[in-house]
């Protein structure tokens, strides 16, 4: 590879790394709107296989933002990302795709009543796979996420 064809990738996966991040912070904040915005035109997100929807990015916004609620406290950890890149109109690469691991400390609080204790007592953990395309107004966005919860534990 030359240098600028290794400058561009690099380039590309830190671009996609800041998409990935704003995803888990976005959820972790409520930020709706930032989640939406992270999203190309069409893109959709999976929940299924955490008991969740599958549909357009607008509409599981909406159901995250009724569901998250049950959760006053929540802090993904996404790691040990790995990036693919791929040309498909030639170069500079266009699409990628992302599997990530994810653990995910929450705090359920179903009455409300406990808004003030920060301990998590409920944490998930998976794999995310996110697809990525390079759009032409706002660089790299989410086509799909797809959630792939592996196990999840309640303590009191």
């Amino acid at each position: 590879m030359t240098q600028r064809v290794d400058l561009a990738t690099v380039m590309d996966r830190m671009a996609i790394d800041e998409v990935v991040t704003g995803y888990a912070r976005a959820v972790d904040d409520g930020d709706w709107v930032a989640y939406r915005a992270l999203f190309a035109p069409g893109g959709r997100a999976d929940y299924t296989s955490a008991g969740g929807i599958e549909g357009p990015a607008g509409e599981v916004a909406e159901w995250l933002a009724e569901t998250m609620k049950l959760f006053p406290v929540r802090q993904h950890l996404v790691v040990n990302r790995l990036v693919r890149l791929e040309s498909r109109v030639g170069w500079p690469a266009d699409h990628a795709e992302v599997g990530a691991d994810f653990v995910n400390p929450m705090r359920l609080d179903p009455g409300g009543a406990a808004a003030e204790a920060t301990t998590p007592n409920f944490t998930a953990a998976g794999r995310y796979t996110f697809a990525l395309a390079r759009t032409a107004r706002d660089g790299w966005r989410l086509t799909r996420v797809t959630v792939h919860e592996k196990w999840r534990h309640l303590s009191s």
